[in-house]
C-alpha cells in the first residue's frame, strides 16, 4: 500500500509537486552532464555538493538499473568493505538476491512504459544490518529525442513512522483482544512480541501478583525459557528478589545492569546463569486505583540500562497489562456474582441445576447414585425480628461456612435464597461412610449454638431428600421432591429429615392438582363471599361486617378458606385471590349503600405477600375508586405475625393506608409476638381478641385475665377491642362488663350471603 510524503521542510506545496520540482531540477542537470561525464565543470561540482547535503536517497541509473549519481546519504547507508562509491554498480551489489529483483523490475517497467511509481514503500536492510523503510518516487529520464536513458530515485527514512504505525496498529490489536475477552495468556504473549519487535536483542515476560499479594504467579513468557519460567513461578515478592519481586515489592521500576553483581540478585543468580541473561529491566502493573497487579520485564544477555525510548514501550507495556488484568478481574467478578450468593459466596440458584446435571452425569457414568437435600432453617424469622436483618446476614454467613466444612470438595452447598439451602452429595462414598452420614453432619452443624452481638441462638432445619435415580430423572423433579420431603419434615415438628417416599408422592400430586384447580376457581368465578356482622355492644347496632371468601367446588361442595389460603399462600395465588377479594367487598359494600341501607363498614383480611408488595397501596385506592366506595368504609385486618416480620416497613405501609383514609385493624391479637414499643407505633384503630381466648370464657381463668389485660392495653392506647368467635349469652356479658366495645360471632350471625345480610342491616338494632 502506498501513502503520500509528509512535509519536507517549511514548503508547504503539495509533496508530489516538490518533489517533482526538485527531482526535474536533478533529471535536468543529469540529462545535461550525461553525454559530458568526463568534463568537470564548476556547475558539476555545485550541483553534487548539493545534493549530497540532502538527508534523502537521491540518484540517477542508466538504462541497465546501475548507479550513475549517488548522494552521500545512500553510500554510507550502503557502504560495503572497500566500497566507496555506488557508481557502475547494481542493486544486486548491495543487496540480498530477492531485494534486488524487485528493486529491478521496478526500474525495468518504469523504463519500459517511461511512466514514473511515485510514494512505493520498500523495505531494505542497510549497511549496519539495520532495517530500513524508504518512501520511494522514481520517475524515468529522457533525452533531447524524448528517449528514456535512465530514471532517478528519491527516497526518504520512514523507518520511525512504520515503527509508530506498527505500535499503534498492535495495540489497537491488543485492546481489540482485550474488549473481547481474549485469555490472559494470549494479550500478555501479545503484548510481548510487540515490544520485543521494537526492542532489539531483548526477551520479555509478564508476572502476576497472586491474590494473597505475597507470591509471582506466570503470566507469559512466549520465548523465554520455559524451565526458567517455571522456577521463578510461585516465589514469594520481598526487597532482594530480583528485578520482578522487587519491583512489585516496591511498587516502582527495578533496572538492574548487571545480574551477576547486583545485590538484588544475590540469592537468585545461580538460578539465572545457566539461561545467560546479564541484565533485567522490570517495572509493575498497576491499576486504574495504583494496586500492584504484576510486573513487566525484559530481559537481555548483554549488561547495560534500557534507553529513553525502551522504557516508554515498556510505560505503554504495563499500563496496556494493567488493563487486560483488571478487565479480567472485573468480568470475572461478574461472572462470580451471577452465579453465586453474594452474602455468602454459595453457588446460587443459576448454578444448581447445571450442578446437579453434572452430578447425574457423574453418576451416570460410574453407575452410582447422587443425593440432593433441600434444607430450610427453622424459626429464622425470630432472629430477623428480635435483632434485625444485619443479624440475620450474619447468622447465615456463619451457618453457610459450617455446612461447607461438612462436605466434600465434590459435593455442592447453593444457596436459593433467604433461608434455603440445598445439598448435593456426589461422588463415591468412602468406606463404611453413608450419605445420611454426612447429611446429619450437615444438620449438626447447623445446630450448634451461634454467638450473634452477645447473644446466643440455637438455629435448627428441616431437611428433605431425594435421591438419583431413584427419586427423580433430573433437577427439576430431584428438588420437587426433596422440597415435599423438606415441607413433611417441617410437619412432623421441624429439626428433621425426611427422605422422600411414594406416599409424599401422591401428596404432592395431589397438591399439584389442588393448586391447578383453585387457579381455575379464580377463572371460572368459584369464589364468593360470604359476610359475618360486627355489633357495637354500647349502642348494639350492626356497624360493620368481615367479607369472608368460600369455595363453591364443583365436586366437593362448598370448601372454608382454612382448606385453600395455605395452598395460596404457598404458590402465590394469594395475591390475585386477595385482590379479587378486595374489589369484591368493596363493589358489594357500595351496592348496599345505593340500595338505601345506613353506611356500614366492610373489613378484608390482608395477606402477607399482599401486604409485602410494593404496589399495594396502590391497588387499595384502586378498588376504592373502581367501586365508588368512600375509603372511610374499609377496614383492612392486619395479623401481629404479618406485621411484626419487617416493622419499619409494615409502619411505612399503614401510614400510606391511614392517608387513604382506610381503618387498620390487628387480627388475631395475643396470638403473635409484638411488642409494646412497636405496637403503639401502629396507626391502628381495633384490636381483634383472637377466639381462643374467647371460646372458653367466662369458665377459664386464664382467658378471662387474657382478655381483661387486653382491652384495658387497647384502651391504654386508645384503641377499641372487638371479640371474635362469640357465641353465647355469658360471654357477652363477660366481655360487656370487661369493657370490650364491638363483638363478632355466632351470637350474632353465621357468615351469610350478601342478600340475607341485607335483611339483618335492615333491623334497627340487635
Amino acid at each position: 500500500m502506498s501513502t503520500k510524503l509528509s512535509h519536507l521542510g517549511n514548503d508547504e506545496a503539495d509533496p508530489t509537486v516538490r518533489l517533482m520540482s526538485a527531482s526535474q531540477r536533478l533529471i535536468s542537470e543529469a540529462a545535461r552532464l550525461f553525454p559530458l561525464a568526463s568534463a568537470q565543470s564548476e556547475r558539476t561540482m555545485w550541483l553534487e555538493a548539493m545534493i549530497d547535503e540532502v538527508p534523502d536517497y537521491l540518484y540517477f541509473k542508466d538504462r541497465n538499473s546501475r548507479f550513475v549519481v549517488a548522494n552521500r546519504a545512500i553510500v554510507i547507508d550502503n557502504r560495503r568493505e572497500g566500497l566507496e562509491s555506488l557508481e557502475g554498480l547494481s542493486d544486486f551489489d548491495i543487496h540480498p538476491e530477492h531485494v534486488a529483483r524487485g528493486f529491478f523490475e521496478t526500474e525495468q517497467e518504469i523504463i519500459r512504459s517511461g511512466r514514473p511509481m511515485l510514494d512505493m514503500e520498500e523495505l531494505i536492510r542497510d549497511s549496519t544490518g539495520r532495517l530500513k523503510w524508504l518512501l520511494t518516487s522514481k520517475l524515468p529520464v529522457r533525452n533531447g529525442e524524448g528517449e528514456v536513458i535512465g530514471l532517478v530515485g528519491v527516497a526518504r527514512d520512514i523507518t520511525e513512522r512504520k515503527r509508530s504505525e506498527s505500535l499503534h496498529v498492535g495495540q489497537a490489536h491488543l485492546l481489540k483482544m482485550i474488549a473481547l475477552g481474549a485469555p490472559l495468556t494470549e494479550v500478555f504473549s501479545s503484548l510481548i512480541l510487540l515490544i520485543e519487535a521494537h526492542v532489539p536483542d531483548v526477551l520479555g515476560s509478564v508476572l502476576m501478583l497472586a491474590h494473597d499479594g505475597k507470591r509471582m504467579l506466570s503470566g507469559a513468557a512466549p520465548n523465554l525459557d520455559p524451565g526458567y519460567c517455571k522456577l521463578i513461578d510461585g516465589l514469594e515478592i520481598g526487597p532482594k528478589v530480583g528485578s520482578c519481586g522487587t519491583a512489585m515489592w516496591r511498587g516502582e521500576p527495578v533496572i538492574v545492569s548487571d545480574i551477576q553483581t547486583d545485590p538484588l540478585w544475590e540469592d537468585f543468580k545461580a538460578l539465572v546463569a545457566p539461561y545467560g541473561f546479564r541484565a533485567c529491566w522490570s517495572s509493575p502493573i498497576r491499576s486504574y486505583q495504583g494496586k500492584v497487579l504484576g510486573s513487566f520485564a525484559l530481559y537481555s544477555r548483554s549488561s547495560g540500562e534500557p534507553t529513553a525510548e525502551c522504557m516508554k514501550l515498556v510505560g505503554m507495556a504495563t499500563h496496556i497489562a494493567g488493563i487486560a488484568i483488571e478487565r479480567k478481574e472485573a468480568e470475572d467478578s461478574i461472572q462470580f456474582m451471577a452465579h453465586h450468593d453474594t452474602l455468602t459466596g454459595l453457588p446460587n440458584r443459576s448454578m444448581l441445576d447445571e450442578r446437579v446435571a453434572s452430578a447425574i452425569e457423574a453418576a451416570d457414568e460410574r453407575g452410582g447414585s447422587m443425593t440432593l437435600a433441600f434444607l430450610d432453617l427453622d424459626n429464622f424469622k425470630l432472629v430477623n425480628d428480635s435483632l434485625g436483618h444485619h443479624a440475620g446476614d450474619a447468622l447465615l454467613k456463619i451457618v453457610a461456612a459450617r455446612m461447607q466444612q461438612c462436605v466434600r470438595a465434590s459435593d455442592s452447598i447453593v444457596r436459593l435464597g433467604g433461608d434455603e439451602f440445598v445439598v448435593l452429595i456426589n461422588g463415591a462414598m468412602r468406606k463404611g461412610e453413608r450419605v445420611e452420614d454426612r447429611l446429619r453432619a450437615v444438620r449438626e452443624a447447623v445446630a450448634e449454638p451461634v454467638l450473634i452481638e452477645g447473644r446466643s441462638f440455637k438455629i435448627t432445619c428441616s431437611m428433605g431428600v431425594a435421591a438419583y435415580p431413584e427419586h427423580g430423572r433430573n433437577a427439576t423433579e430431584l428438588m420437587a421432591r426433596a422440597d415435599a420431603a423438606m415441607y413433611r419434615a417441617k410437619e412432623i415438628g421441624r429439626d428433621a429429615m425426611q427422605v422422600f417416599t411414594a406416599e409424599l408422592a401422591n401428596r404432592a400430586h395431589e397438591k399439584l392438582e389442588r393448586q391447578e384447580e383453585l387457579r381455575h376457581a379464580l377463572a371460572q368465578g368459584e369464589l364468593f363471599l360470604q359476610y359475618q356482622p360486627q355489633m357495637d355492644l354500647a349502642t348494639g347496632r350492626i356497624f360493620a361486617v368481615e367479607a369472608l371468601i368460600r369455595w363453591r367446588h364443583p365436586e366437593r361442595g362448598l370448601i372454608g378458606p382454612g382448606d385453600f389460603i395455605p395452598l395460596a399462600e404457598e404458590t402465590g395465588l394469594i395475591g390475585p385471590i386477595g385482590d379479587w377479594t378486595l374489589r369484591a367487598a368493596c363493589r358489594q359494600n357500595k351496592a348496599w349503600q345505593e340500595s338505601g341501607l345506613p353506611p356500614i363498614v366492610v373489613s378484608v383480611n390482608v395477606s402477607a405477600r399482599q401486604f409485602q408488595e410494593k404496589d399495594w397501596v396502590e391497588r387499595v385506592a384502586a378498588a376504592l375508586a373502581e367501586s365508588g366506595l368512600e375509603a372511610r368504609y374499609l377496614e383492612l385486618e392486619l395479623t401481629e405475625s404479618l406485621i411484626m416480620q419487617d416493622v419499619q416497613q409494615a409502619v411505612e405501609t399503614m401510614h400510606r393506608l391511614e392517608k387513604l383514609g382506610v381503618h387498620l385493624a390487628i387480627d388475631d391479637f395475643g396470638t403473635g409476638y409484638s411488642s409494646l414499643s412497636s405496637l403503639k407505633r401502629f396507626p391502628v384503630g381495633r384490636l381483634k381478641i383472637d377466639r381462643s381466648f374467647v371460646q372458653d370464657l367466662p369458665d377459664d381463668g386464664d382467658d378471662a385475665a387474657i382478655a381483661r389485660a387486653v382491652i384495658s392495653l387497647a384502651h391504654t392506647l386508645q384503641l377499641r377491642v372487638i371479640a371474635e368467635g362469640v357465641e353465647t349469652r355469658e360471654q357477652v356479658d363477660f366481655l360487656r362488663d370487661a369493657g370490650c366495645d364491638e363483638i363478632q360471632g355466632y351470637y350474632l350471625s353465621r357468615p351469610i350471603d350478601a342478600r340475607a345480610l341485607q335483611a339483618i342491616l335492615c333491623i334497627p338494632s340487635l
